[in-house]
């Protein structure tokens, strides 16, 4: 048993140490497995096309340069098969299936967005990485298609660049010449995007076929195309389609002054392409366009390879930056492929079981294969990090290549001008992207630069970008048929046109204009009421006008669906209410104050004699005596002020620094007193209950208010006034009999308008004032569609209008009428109230106070000593009364303060006086006698 025990392990151990020796095998054989002596690859692209050409030449010198450089792929062979797809979605695919049933481990291509969204679908079933240097449709998304690779820039960041050139120069629509095809129309939805980012748009599109268009069919596209309003074209087709669409615009006029061409970079890799007599005679037919180019920075490897490719075409053909993207995507290829070996990888197929299933078919799809290393060898191409012809090759997290920048390019004569950069890192540079990729990223406006442009018909002068249609079609201008106050817009009978003040300043604007206006106006209203202004301004959102014009007020509901000129008429509401002269009568000189400011003068008048009298009673003979005598003297002092007239005299410190301030406060008193009793005597004065807005708010009276009028929104949805207290009034001639009815007769306590309208009403009823002030801000202006450049340019207009005086005068032509002599008249200014004068009394109520303070503390020292003094005569405490202390302490108030004191200290002084003059007077006659006798010996 016990041999058997022995036997069942040494078993054990040795088949334990066998598998690992086996699995240290399996470890070094994979490590070190052989390379294959050859990798195929393949590339689908169209040989005949203008990045075909370029592409096949890059991608051949860079298989060679990749089989002769020893430090990649070590021993193993590059090959490629390069076959045509025509740029036909059918052909591409049959070739990526041909691709499918070698031993193909990657695709180069396909060229074309077209065929990528055909064949992509095959290369996800049978997991073979398709690298695509020219297929530039943003939705070829890697999530959709996870092998598709695409090592070049997406048009989602060509149309980015896009938006922020038409951005850049003020312009606010464009229009869109694209293919109508998966590149095409993805390209456009990308673009629009991109504008929506920027608040502009694409105004109109049109499309053309892919297939053979003639150039009838061009030039059918293009008419309609010239009779839009913009003048910003952006041209997103292949070369071919392009080249007819300016020849046939040339023809056309629409390569001049106005217009502005944006082509993407379809037509720089043909420029850079052809060779140069033939890009000249390509060009004199695009002056101006602005053109993108993919932008790959400038480097050592990229120059040498240039003149390589020189040599090697001898000018024939040019290199363009698909050229560049394709010879890298080859290196990219290639290291990728070292690093599925060097991870261990192994180029195996296998094949779809699904595929057997229909081997009754004669396409022998059976013959197709699954890559077995694909999705290594893709997870190596995402992880690539090298630098090649256009610069670092590493893709983002979206596996998209890092820093995309575009050249934006200037035909001008017979040369390619590069007027600035864009990049997705700091938008629009003269500077070279790569300069800014150290700095933080600045994307403010003032840092987004390009050069100055020479555009279509050699102007230098940043073209408006739109223009009226040429169509035919006059602006709709809505105007409102007002039945009141019709000298600012009405109509003219039995005629379709308008006049008034708003009529003559939007003709005087639309003069100034550099191009013409083709408009018509049409009124709106039933010539009954006036109209409401929120219903007109709404009709533009609709289309039913083109814009309005007369007094439309800018206020914040309207402004979010429409966009105003530059007001032309300052407005704001207003409250207009009766007013009454007030008569002076034989009481006005009481009108000054208010009664509590009466009140507290004469208490406090009555006040300052009773403390003065305290603090004087003790040391001035003349406040003391009989008590009726006092009182009087209390009573006469403190009246006699205001007057500065008193005749007794203070003696005391505290008493003189009372009066001191109390006659400083009469004479404020007195001053405001005369000069507000001289405005009530001079001035004639206008009364009316209603002090402003707060008052109507704060009572119950009816509000009267102007049909049509953003008025009654304001008063019941901005201030909180029930709609119930407003009354709706048609005319001048309702306003004037509301408000003379009042409340109590069915009429309104005020009416509450815009200030032009009020001015109107008052220049000929005199019986009305304005109340208060304007308690909103606002202007005229006239309302156009959103983003309409129609409104900027009335807005100049109007400012200029403005300026030269023209503005004024129409004003003054319209609005300016005899108006009431009121020019001497006001209303009554607010009396004088306490809260004026509050300050003063408090100063000279605190000085009152610490000079009593003072005082009793004086006395009540004095009465503590008097106090002690008897204590001590009567040999003890004695006991005694509450009423003894006071009396005590009265007694002292009331006695008359000893002078004795005051004279003896007043007595030394003067002695001692007089003792310094004497010895100052023998000092000088005992000098005076010394001099003399040295004069005397001297002249001895």
């Amino acid at each position: 048993m016990f041999l058997s025990k022995m036997n069942m392990s040494w078993v054990l151990v040795l088949w334990l140490l066998s598998l690992g020796v086996v699995s240290y095998g399996l470890s070094a054989n994979t490590s070190s497995r052989p390379r294959p002596a050859v990798v195929n690859i393949g590339a689908i692209f169209t040989l005949d096309s203008t990045i075909g050409r370029v592409a096949k030449i890059a991608i051949e010198e860079a298989v060679k340069d990749v089989n002769s450089n020893s430090s990649i792929l070590r021993g193993t062979e590059l090959v490629i098969d390069i076959r045509s797809s025509n740029c036909s979605g059918f052909l591409g695919m049959v070739q990526a299936l041909r691709f499918m049933e070698t031993d193909v481990v990657a695709v180069i291509g396909p060229q074309s967005s077209v065929v990528a969204h055909t064949i992509l679908h095959v290369a996800n079933e049978l997991q073979t990485p398709f690298l695509s240097f020219a297929a530039t449709d943003p939705t070829l998304s890697s999530l959709q298609f996870p092998y598709f690779v695409r090592t070049t820039q997406s048009d989602l960041h060509q149309m980015t660049a896009v938006s922020e050139i038409v951005d850049h120069y003020g312009w606010k629509e464009v229009i869109v010449i694209y293919l109508d095809d998966d590149y095409g129309r993805n390209g456009l939805s990308a673009l629009d995007d991109a504008l929506a980012a920027k608040r502009c748009r694409v105004s109109y599109k049109t499309a053309i076929s892919p297939g053979d268009s003639s150039r009838s069919d061009i030039m059918d596209i293009l008419v309609k195309v010239a009779l839009m309003e913009s003048r910003i074209i952006v041209l997103h087709a292949y070369p071919a389609v392009g080249f007819t669409v300016f020849s046939v615009a040339h023809y056309l006029g629409m390569m001049d002054d106005g217009y502005v061409w944006i082509a993407t970079d379809w037509l720089s890799s043909v420029l850079d392409s052809a060779p140069p007599f033939q890009a000249e005679t390509m060009m004199e037919t695009m002056q101006g366009v602005l053109v993108l180019r993919q932008h790959t920075p400038d480097s050592d490897k990229k120059r040498a390879f240039s003149a390589r490719w020189n040599k090697l075409t001898r000018g024939s053909i040019g290199l363009s930056t698909y050229g560049l993207y394709a010879y890298d995507t080859v290196w990219l290829l290639a290291h990728a492929i070292d690093s599925f070996f060097d991870e261990g990888g192994v180029i195996s197929f296998s094949n779809d079981y699904r595929l057997h299933t229909l081997d009754e078919s004669d396409l022998h799809l059976e013959a197709m294969s699954i890559f077995n290393g694909g999705p290594l060898l893709l997870k190596n191409i995402w992880d690539s990090d090298l630098v090649g012809l256009t610069g670092p090759i590493k893709f983002s997290a979206d596996k998209s290549l890092t820093f995309p920048a575009y050249e934006i390019i200037n035909v001008i004569g017979t040369g390619l001008h590069r007027i600035g950069y864009w990049s997705n890192y700091s938008g629009l540079s003269v500077v070279a992207p790569e300069m800014l990729y150290s700095r933080p990223p600045n994307r403010s406006s003032a840092n987004q630069q390009l050069y100055s442009v020479v555009w279509p018909g050699e102007s230098i002068r940043t073209p408006r970008g739109w223009v009226f249609p040429n169509n035919g079609k006059l602006l709709r201008i809505g105007v409102p048929r007002r039945v009141s106050y019709r000298e600012f817009v009405s109509q003219v009978p039995e005629t379709n046109t308008s006049k008034g003040f708003c009529i003559d300043v939007f003709t005087a604007a639309v003069s100034l204009l550099s191009y013409a206006v083709p408009y018509q106006f049409i009124p709106y209203g039933n010539g009954r009421e006036n109209p409401s202004y929120n219903e007109l301004v709404n009709l533009i959102t609709t289309g039913f006008f083109d814009g309005v014009v007369g007094d439309i007020a800018i206020v914040t509901n309207r402004t979010r669906v429409v966009d105003f000129t530059q007001p032309y008429a300052a407005s704001g509401l207003v409250v207009v209410a009766p007013v009454r002269k007030l008569n002076t009568g034989a009481w006005a000189f009481l009108r000054p104050f208010s009664r509590e400011l009466w009140g507290v003068s004469a208490a406090f008048f009555l006040f300052i004699g009773i403390v003065v009298w305290v603090l004087e009673h003790r040391s001035n003979d003349e406040f003391r005596g009989p008590p009726k005598k006092q009182l009087i003297t209390i009573i006469w002092f403190s009246l006699s002020t205001l007057f500065f007239a008193h005749r007794e005299t203070t003696v005391s410190t505290l008493g003189r620094l009372v009066l001191i301030i109390w006659l400083f406060v009469v004479l404020i008193i007195n001053s405001s007193y005369t000069a507000s009793l001289t405005s009530i005597l001079t001035v004639q004065q206008l009364y009316s209950p209603i002090k402003g807005i707060e008052s109507l708010k704060d009572g119950d009276d009816p509000i009267g208010y102007q049909v049509g009028s953003f008025a009654e929104h304001y008063l019941t949805e901005g201030i909180g006034i029930p709609k119930s207290r407003l009354k709706a009034l048609g005319s001048p001639e309702e306003y004037a009999m509301a408000l003379l009815q009042g409340p109590k007769k069915g009429g309104v306590a005020a009416v509450v308008d815009e200030r032009p309208y009020i001015e109107l009403f008052l220049s000929s009823q005199c019986k009305f004032r304005i109340i208060g002030q304007e308690f909103t801000k606002s202007g005229w202006g006239f309302a156009f569609p959103r983003d309409s450049p129609l409104a900027i340019d009335l807005s100049t207009a109007i400012l200029t209008l403005s300026e030269n005086g023209d503005l004024q005068r129409i004003h003054d032509k319209w609005l300016t009428k005899s108006s009431c002599n009121s020019d001497n008249t006001e209303l009554e200014s607010d009396r004088l109230h306490l809260s004026s004068f509050w300050g003063l009394y408090l100063l000279c109520g605190i000085a009152c106070f610490i000079a009593l303070l003072i005082f009793f503390v004086q006395i009540v020292k004095k009465f503590r000593k008097v106090a002690s003094a008897r204590q001590v005569l009567d040999g003890g405490p004695v006991s005694s009364s509450r009423s003894k202390h006071l009396q005590t302490l009265l007694s002292i108030m009331n006695e008359k303060e000893d002078q004795s004191k005051r004279e003896r200290k007043r007595r030394k002084l003067q002695r001692s006086l007089s003792e310094n003059n004497k010895r100052e007077e023998i000092d000088l006659e005992r000098d005076s006698k010394k001099r003399h006798t040295q004069s005397f010996n001297s002249s001895n």
